[in-house]
């Protein structure tokens, strides 16, 4: 539950720290940085080991910090809320048996409300994902929404069967979004989604007083660096283990 202290509801310790950590990751990152082709491998073991400073930097930092201040206000509401009141929950008073929620259940839900198994598994869209190839005979163009799904199925494919908890599946998807240069454009899709965000924020939250905004441009930062991050390493021993056998 939220407590209804005013030093719970400033955002501004949060938005400092996700700062320090983008700052951190920008230096390392361009430190790291090559001008080779950029190529994007979700499964890859030739990926970046754990001891790496910027892996680490990325997901015990930035991801973490992202979260907290994407948690700020974040709640589920009761089943008993009614649809109709749905779309100006974020207008109504605090309510003390509301329930903390973790920003990857907010992702998992865009997925769903997009019905994004149903995309992600059509075969013409499998062939195209796979191999690159045109849907329909147009150009290859992916969008970010469509991106986006793909990477939630994804993380859930790769995580789900091992039980992981939120925070590593938030983590692979943060990893994700920076090897393709989409966490901006994939927070904003987020943000954007008013069904989602009014039901599950409180008016006090940072997402709710400044729609992201300023989080969205410290992100920017680093919007133009390659990465090649390791997004299965919370389950890459588990699944060596697996294929041993």
């Amino acid at each position: 539950m939220w407590p209804q202290e005013p030093t719970v509801r400033d955002y501004g310790p949060l938005l400092q720290r996700l700062e320090a950590a983008v700052d951190r990751v920008r230096v390392l990152g361009s430190c790291r940085h090559q001008p080779v082709e950029h190529i994007v491998n979700y499964t890859s073991n030739a990926a970046l080991g754990p001891r790496d400073e910027l892996t680490t930097a990325v997901r015990k930092e930035l991801a973490i910090a992202l979260k907290d201040l994407l948690s700020h206000g974040l709640f589920a509401p009761s089943q008993t809320m009614s649809l109709v009141l749905a779309p100006i929950s974020c207008l109504l008073p605090y309510r003390p048996e509301t329930q903390t929620m973790h920003p990857w259940e907010l992702f998992v839900k865009y997925y769903h409300s997009k019905n994004g198994k149903a995309f992600v598994e059509t075969p013409a869209r499998q062939l195209s994902q796979s191999f690159r190839l045109p849907v329909g005979g147009g150009p290859v163009t992916i969008t970010p929404k469509q991106s986006l799904l793909w990477a939630v199925h994804t993380v859930l494919k790769e995580h789900g069967r091992y039980k992981r908890g939120p925070d590593t599946e938030f983590k692979a998807l943060v990893c994700m979004a920076l090897n393709e240069q989409r966490l901006v454009s994939w927070l904003n899709l987020l943000c954007k989604s008013g069904t989602l965000i009014h039901p599950h924020y409180q008016a006090w939250s940072y997402m709710a007083q400044t729609g992201f905004e300023g989080a969205l441009r410290i992100l920017g930062r680093i919007s133009h660096l390659k990465f090649r991050l390791p997004v299965d390493l919370a389950v890459r021993q588990l699944k060596n283990i697996k294929d041993a056998f």
